[in-house]
């Protein structure tokens, strides 16, 4: 007598729904957010068949509408297309000064955490003058010799935002080079760079993706706020901070103008925090 297979029993809708429940919701939307944001930069024409830089003084300040969802600006430039196209100055400078200030500051956390004393107490020293700074201060005074640009900016940022990462690889250098896997490494003779680069570094990079991904909301917010100072890039260029700066003077009468720009760089920051803190709290309940 022969059986018949027995059929998979369907999920419950209870299951279901409590699966739906434990989704990282927040950290899914804030990487769709930021996943737009990196397709605008890197491919525009696939959000807007238009120019940004094409004006159209006939139609100067119109509201949203079907044919300009964002409205125009005082040239009559389509506002939408110009945020679409600004994504890549916000996120190329963002990214730029992340990548500046991680690469830079872990070379020196790693060379204090590593290397004698001398070398630790001099980073340090250089490190507590950095931070005594405020980072948009810094980066004003920096750019007011460099002058304004976009590579001027970057390395501005890039600059304040170090402290940060020395800091925090220091730290971690000297307390995965006290944990019992490296004790057991040196009782196996090894070189102690060694076993500083197969063991003591891997382990103590771990938390700098985290730091790098909130640092790179707070990069686009420093470039915007300098940009809305005149000090990034330069009009008729479509940058969203600039965006904003040539827009306040209208805001009463053509509120669109700014607060789309606006609302830009506030997703893309809020979006990168989100996934920042998710990802530090999936760290620290591993690392517990």
């Amino acid at each position: 007598m022969t059986t018949l297979p027995r059929q998979r029993q369907a999920p419950s809708l209870a299951k279901v729904g409590a699966a739906l429940r434990a989704a990282p919701w927040g950290a899914i939307v804030a990487s769709l957010i930021l996943a737009l944001a990196a397709a605008a930069a890197a491919a525009p024409g696939l959000l807007t068949s238009g120019d940004p830089l094409f004006a159209d003084p006939s139609q100067s300040n119109l509201p949203p509408s079907a044919e300009h969802l964002a409205g125009t600006d005082l040239q009559g430039r389509d506002i939408y297309t110009r945020i679409i196209y600004g994504a890549r100055y916000s996120l190329l400078i963002g990214l730029g000064a992340t990548v500046v200030a991680a690469l830079a500051g872990t070379l020196l956390g790693a060379v204090a955490g590593l290397g004698p004393r001398a070398a630790d107490q001099a980073i340090s020293r250089i490190v507590d003058v950095i931070c005594a700074f405020p980072g948009v201060l810094l980066a004003l005074l920096l750019i007011t010799f460099t002058g304004p640009g976009i590579w001027n900016l970057i390395a501005a940022l890039g600059l304040g935002g170090l402290p940060t990462y020395a800091r925090l690889l220091r730290s971690q250098v000297r307390l995965a080079a006290t944990s019992g896997y490296v004790e057991q490494a040196k009782t196996y003779a090894l070189g102690r760079w060694r076993v500083a680069l197969r063991h003591v570094l891997p382990n103590a990079l771990g938390p700098l993706p985290i730091v790098a991904t909130i640092g790179f909301g707070g990069a686009i917010i420093g470039s915007s706020g300098l940009s809305f100072l005149g000090l990034g890039p330069q009009p008729p260029a479509a940058e969203w901070g600039l965006m904003v700066s040539e827009s306040r003077n209208y805001l009463r009468n053509a509120w669109w103008t700014g607060v789309f720009p606006g609302l830009s760089i506030t997703l893309v920051v809020i979006a990168a925090t989100a996934l920042g803190r998710y990802l530090q709290r999936r760290y620290e309940r591993r690392s517990a």
